[in-house]
């Protein structure tokens, strides 16, 4: 037996696992003088395209997306902006107290006038609100204290939360009023008096 004979040997790298690496063909470098140089690509922006497959993902990021910015302003709607203002109410105010743990607020509650007055209906029940302004606070109570009527104007929220007060009416402004402005003819209180 020969040792040079081939045939019957096995050789070491026809079986063996490694994969053979294949070289691609070069693409040909074209220079400024050929006429395929000037030739534009079929498609210049292919590589910045996703690769098949990879479409729904994308969707599924900008819905995430897209619902978390609906649901922020959803929430910023509900909690920092009224949906009714500069509404009027007349009445006499019967309690104004500060009230809270962490955030001090002031609650009170306002006989409305057009309950107290009109006897044809049930009563609807009292004004209650909050206010967070010190001077708005003190001029109710000034006003519960002389018994006068006054005129608040208020924000109505979607929700009451504890730095603004225990309600969702918020009294942005306050002001009193003569009971000869709004109190009718019969019920002013020259008449009241001469009556009885």
């Amino acid at each position: 037996m020969n040792i040079y004979d081939d045939d019957e040997k096995d050789d070491f790298f026809e079986n063996s696992e490694i994969p053979e690496k294949r070289e691609e063909p070069k693409k040909p470098v074209y220079t400024p003088d050929d006429p395929r140089y000037w030739e534009e690509p079929e498609d210049e922006f292919e590589h910045l395209r996703p690769a098949p497959g990879k479409h729904w993902k994308l969707w599924i990021w900008i819905a995430a997306a897209g619902i978390a910015a609906g649901m922020l302003w959803a929430g910023y709607l509900r909690v920092f902006q009224p949906y009714a203002e500069h509404s009027t109410q007349y009445g006499y105010v019967e309690n104004i107290e500060k009230r809270g743990d962490l955030f001090k607020t002031y609650e009170g509650v306002l006989l409305p006038y057009k309950n107290l007055m009109d006897t044809t209906r049930v009563y609807e029940g009292d004004f209650v609100f909050s206010t967070s302004n010190p001077g708005i606070a003190a001029k109710l109570k000034e006003v519960q204290y002389a018994n006068r009527p006054v005129r608040v104007i208020y924000s109505v929220y979607h929700t009451a939360m504890p730095w603004r007060g225990d309600t969702r009416i918020m009294i942005t402004r306050v002001d009193s009023v003569n009971e000869r402005d709004i109190l009718p003819p019969d019920r002013q209180p020259e008449t009241l008096s001469k009556n009885n």
